[in-house]
């Protein structure tokens, strides 16, 4: 037989267990190429942009590239 309670646990007893499980809010920030709110390391959604570099651009040319041969 597997193990049970012995005795039940409160609601604040569980609460208290539960209380460092929550999760923190993630600060977004406006990308400086378009303006868009974006993520914290990560590429801009609308524009692609992240750190200095576009990354969109890349995948449409090879895209490109691959129809064309």
């Amino acid at each position: 037989m597997t193990a049970l309670p012995k005795k039940k646990h409160t609601r604040a007893r569980r609460g208290n267990k539960r209380s460092h499980k929550g999760l923190s809010k993630i600060n977004g920030f406006a990308c400086s190429e378009c303006g868009e709110p974006r993520l914290p390391h990560a590429v801009c959604k609308s524009c692609g942009e992240y750190n200095g570099r576009n990354y969109n651009s890349k995948e449409e040319e090879s895209v490109e590239e691959a129809t064309q041969s």
